[in-house]
């Protein structure tokens, strides 16, 4: 037999003890920083796109589509249907099959500002003959005209 609790422990009981409602962030915070480095350094590399270092001229900026088709001739004079190099044969008999698809509504042409003449016009004669309208590529100037 216990007389005066002696059975008990001496203190606080568990219902005794306040609540703690706090939850520490510090983990997710950190874990939020890393996926933010991680998404800022593979941004730009997953852009892709093909560079080209277009001149500036007095025009309007391009209206958005829906699949706009480039065609880019690189200062070396390599020219480009998209992001595949191709020949200027090549381009000659594949442009036209495949805009018979029916898929294209306009080609760009984007030409470095380095690239020869002769890959750049005859870019521009394949897609004129094409019967497809087609548009030439330059950067607006800094101050809009």
């Amino acid at each position: 037999m216990s007389v005066g609790g002696a059975g008990k422990r001496s203190g606080r009981t568990r219902n005794d003890l306040p609540i703690n409602a706090e939850i520490n962030v510090t983990s997710l915070v950190d874990v939020a920083f890393t996926l933010l480095v991680i998404f800022i350094i593979t941004a730009p590399i997953l852009q892709g796109g093909i560079e080209v270092a277009i001149p500036r001229a007095d025009v309007q900026p391009l209206s958005s589509q829906e699949s706009p088709f480039f065609i880019s001739i690189m200062a070396d004079g390599q020219i480009m249907m998209e992001e595949t190099a191709v020949t200027p044969e090549e381009l000659e008999a594949g442009l036209p099959q495949l805009l018979a698809a029916g898929t294209v509504e306009r080609v760009f042409i984007r030409a470095d500002s380095l690239a020869p003449y002769g890959p750049v016009l005859r870019a521009m004669a394949t897609t004129l003959n094409s019967g497809v309208p087609w548009s030439l590529v330059a950067e607006p100037y800094a101050g809009g005209s």
